[in-house]
């Protein structure tokens, strides 16, 4: 059992976790994720490391309840207990000898890229963040983003902020007044596969991290099969993090849509506390 030792609710649908988990504390590197459990019958749900600290043996992971074990893990509270958690799983980002990156995150997919603007900020690489959100209330890590980053954007779609726009259109801004060795995407598909096309004709090299869908986080399942330059890779134990320019953007689509009513249905159970 994990007890969770700080809640926070960052927007109206996104929560921040801080859990015990001494032993992950200590090994956990950026990009890596764990597998949790809420309950005896829940199912293993992968999320992504968003901080840790292993003084205090924990770690920090941002959930937005859209699913139904996401929603489940948001009823719970400081003091209550996740029934287990596995980790940490998945290969370490990968960063080389970048000197100068600039990390795109959309929606809660910021709270993946902010682990790796972090830990790049903490190594002395100059580090631009960008990150993209529907309106100001949905708005999360702002604070904590501006103080790792060289230089950082906000853009909303309404632009209720005061910059309205796509994440893509700050990034064309700003690769014309920085030379990047590295971009980091993570967040929706579609706004993955926009920002590869941006950086592709400057021939940038450009990582995303993969969400396909995954259930045992060992590789033997092959449920998180995803394609890669031609070839089949599996996101649990070759990723999550990928090179963008090489990824099958359409495949991953087809397979992250094979539940989706069923995931719909038990969202609806979930919503009505069954």
């Amino acid at each position: 059992m994990y007890k969770i030792l700080t809640k926070k609710q960052l927007n109206p649908d996104v929560y921040l976790y801080e859990i015990e988990a001494k032993a992950i504390s200590k090994k956990v590197q950026p990009g890596q994720f764990i597998i949790l459990r809420v309950d005896e019958f829940g199912e293993r749900l992968p999320l992504t490391i968003a901080d840790y600290n292993a003084d205090k043996g924990s770690v920090t992971i941002i959930v937005q309840a859209i699913g139904a074990s996401t929603i489940k893990l948001s009823h719970l509270n400081e003091g209550d207990f996740i029934q287990d958690i596995v980790g940490p799983l998945g290969k370490a980002t990968e960063f080389e000898d970048a000197k100068h990156v600039c990390v795109v995150g959309g929606g809660v997919g910021t709270a993946i890229a902010y682990p790796s603007a972090k830990f790049l900020s903490q190594n002395h690489v100059k580090v631009d963040m960008i990150a993209g959100f529907r309106n100001t209330d949905m708005i999360i890590l702002e604070n904590e983003m501006k103080v790792i980053a060289n230089h950082c954007m906000i853009m909303t779609d309404d632009g209720s902020n005061g910059n309205k726009g796509f994440v893509t259109d700050a990034l064309n801004k700003m690769m014309e007044e920085n030379k990047y060795d590295l971009v980091i995407a993570i967040g929706p598909i579609p706004m993955m596969r926009a920002i590869c096309e941006c950086t592709r004709p400057k021939q940038i090299k450009t990582i995303v991290s993969l969400n396909p869908i995954m259930i045992d986080g060992t590789g033997m399942c092959g449920g998180c099969r995803v394609t890669v330059d031609g070839k089949t890779k599996f996101a649990c134990v070759d990723g999550p993090d990928f090179d963008g320019h090489l990824v099958d953007f359409n495949n991953l689509v087809e397979r992250n849509r094979m539940y989706k009513e069923e995931e719909g249905h038990q969202c609806r159970l979930s919503k009505e506390g069954k």
